[in-house]
């Protein structure tokens, strides 16, 4: 695998691990570490937010799959969100 390769899918994995925190402080996935469901919503916003920042931190910077895949993230994260605090409401 060449160096743009590699580093394009260690940006993918650290897109993924966001996205991960944020389903699980919106309760949408289960804790590993404890094996619960709980709802951290400000965790999950600002885990969104991370994401977000990183988008603009990175602009004209990523591979065009890079910002479609960040984008995308962003965007079902944020769907979500808005449906846990209408739920929450």
């Amino acid at each position: 695998m060449d160096e743009k390769k590699y580093f394009e899918s260690l940006f993918i994995s650290l897109v993924a691990t966001f996205e991960t925190n944020a389903l699980i402080a919106m309760g949408k996935l289960t804790n590993p570490v404890d094996g619960k469901v709980e709802k951290d919503l400000n965790a999950a916003k600002m885990n969104i937010d991370i994401l977000r920042m990183l988008k603009e931190k990175t602009n004209n910077n990523l591979s065009e799959q890079e910002l479609k895949h960040l984008t995308t993230t962003i965007t079902n994260l944020e769907l979500n969100y808005v449906e846990e605090i209408k739920t929450d409401g």
